[in-house]
């Protein structure tokens, strides 16, 4: 049967033996962790794999497991079934899912709408099972400066918080500066600039002022506010009580590093080159470098009324965190797990529009039906029959160049969804699908096609129907946003 589970990463099926989990953890909470294979999540599990139930989500099926305590679920975030799915019998989860990396060969859409759409997925799915309590560890916010002024990474993450809340679940958004570890990302950049660098000219964000927190702590914090009532709808920042510098950072990890080094600020460094910078003496991938070099311009401390309190802790200094950090020579053992059996040629793409007259979901999806033929007049045409399926045409061919299945049991006015079902632009009528739905309490509509896969040769399709699809997109936010003037 076509898209057995919305059109749940294409046709795969959840492991059955990776769903189920350890007779003897009944009555201990369930937590489900997003993003469980990342940094975090991997430390978390290692730690606490006695203390919970514990369910790892990952994008593929489960090969071998080398740590019984701890269950494996296949999930695919961008379907709201897959989540659904996914989160079954779960009372608490961590949700650690950052700008993830794409997953198909085209994805067409910036971080900050892909956050928000996965962050919308887990919060319905959340809903959707009675989920208690909602985790998510996020960065500490600017004080005393405009929203505008913010970097798109910092403004995603409020996004974030707020989708996440919307939901049933209580959530506790975790506020952290960069958090000290073997095999965190944002420390081993410091740790490379360090490595590499005798003369380090550092640009003026340096200069801003940060509390990092050891991985140690950071999890110990996180076990103390799951299940915690008190700490349900709160935002909570932590951070080392010590406030420093980037600058001091790098000068005291030099120091426990045994490096001589010689760093001085400048003022006039732009951000182009210091993400050049960053990025290649850090050795660490441009999607990382950009945002956070974006949002190292802002002072990140914490604030009082918003501190961590629930428990008391013996914070490391910054220069215990590096030691250990720079002496773990053990990673969590982590299982091995499928390959992704999967169609090449794909496509996503996600577009946030304007919803200035507060419309449903339902209502632009209706609207993009009567608005594609009226914009390209007598060029396209569309029809549509009683069971919602509809199909567009090109000039005078008889046959749809796209046909789209309207899916009744799986929409509501503040969801849309379509299969993919047919058009001779559409490479399998069996895999993707296209929805609609509103975000952040109706304030944007998101577009999105998933798993589309074209029929056209693929060179040709990235330089044509990808750019008209996103032109098209466009002109219809336009049109959405100056709707109210007509």
């Amino acid at each position: 049967m076509r898209i057995s589970c919305l059109a749940c990463y294409g046709n795969q099926q959840f492991d059955k033996n990776a769903v189920s989990l350890p007779m003897n953890n009944k009555n201990k909470k369930v937590v489900a962790i997003a993003g469980a294979t990342g940094y975090i999540g991997r430390w978390f599990m290692d730690r606490f794999k006695e203390e919970y139930q514990l369910i790892g989500l990952s994008r593929r099926n489960l090969a071998s497991n080398p740590e019984p305590e701890i269950s494996w679920r296949q999930v695919e975030l961008y379907s709201i079934s897959s989540t659904t799915k996914a989160l079954e019998g779960v009372d608490y989860a961590v949700y650690l899912v950052h700008s993830m990396n794409a997953s198909t060969r085209l994805n067409q859409g910036g971080f900050e709408d892909t956050d928000l759409l996965l962050a919308d997925n887990f919060a319905r799915a959340a809903t959707a099972n009675g989920v208690k309590q909602i985790l998510y560890l996020g960065g500490i916010l600017p004080k005393n400066e405009a929203k505008s002024s913010w970097s798109r990474h910092l403004r995603s993450r409020l996004e974030v918080e707020k989708t996440l809340s919307s939901g049933s679940a209580a959530l506790t958004a975790v506020r952290a500066s960069i958090i000290v570890g073997p095999g965190g990302s944002s420390f081993d950049m410091i740790k490379n600039l360090v490595k590499k660098l005798p003369v380090m000219i550092c640009p003026k964000w340096t200069e801003s002022q940060t509390q990092p927190i050891s991985l140690r702590d950071t999890l110990t914090i996180i076990d103390a506010c799951l299940g915690n009532t008190h700490a349900y709808n709160r935002s909570i920042e932590i951070g080392c009580p010590e406030v420093m510098t980037y600058k001091e950072m790098l000068v005291k990890t030099a120091q426990v590093m045994g490096k001589k080094r010689l760093i001085f600020s400048v003022p006039f460094f732009s951000a182009g080159l210091s993400k050049l910078w960053v990025g290649y003496f850090g050795e660490s991938p441009a999607q990382l470098v950009s945002p956070l070099v974006e949002s190292l311009k802002h002072t990140m401390t914490v604030s009082e009324d918003q501190s961590f309190q629930e428990i008391p802790i013996d914070y490391q200094s910054y220069e215990e965190a590096v030691r250990h950090a720079l002496s773990k020579n053990r990673e969590p053992q982590m299982p091995d797990f499928k390959p992704l059996d999967r169609q090449k040629n794909t496509v996503r793409s996600i577009q946030r529009l304007p919803n200035t007259m507060g419309k449903t979901a339902y209502w632009a999806a209706n609207r993009y039906k009567v608005w594609l033929p009226t914009f390209f007049k007598a060029i396209i045409t569309a029809k549509e029959d009683q069971k919602g399926r509809v199909c567009f045409y090109l000039f005078f061919f008889q046959k749809p160049m796209l046909e789209l299945s309207w899916v009744k049991v799986r929409s509501d006015k503040k969801r849309q969804l379509f299969y993919i079902s047919g058009g001779w632009l559409v490479g399998r009528a069996d895999y993707g699908w296209l929805e609609f739905r509103e975000v952040l309490c109706g304030k944007y509509i998101i577009t999105a096609i998933h798993e589309f896969v074209p029929k056209i040769p693929w060179y040709l399709y990235v330089n044509t129907q990808a750019r008209i699809h996103l032109w098209v997109m466009n002109r219809y936010g336009k049109y959405l946003k100056g709707f109210k003037k007509r």
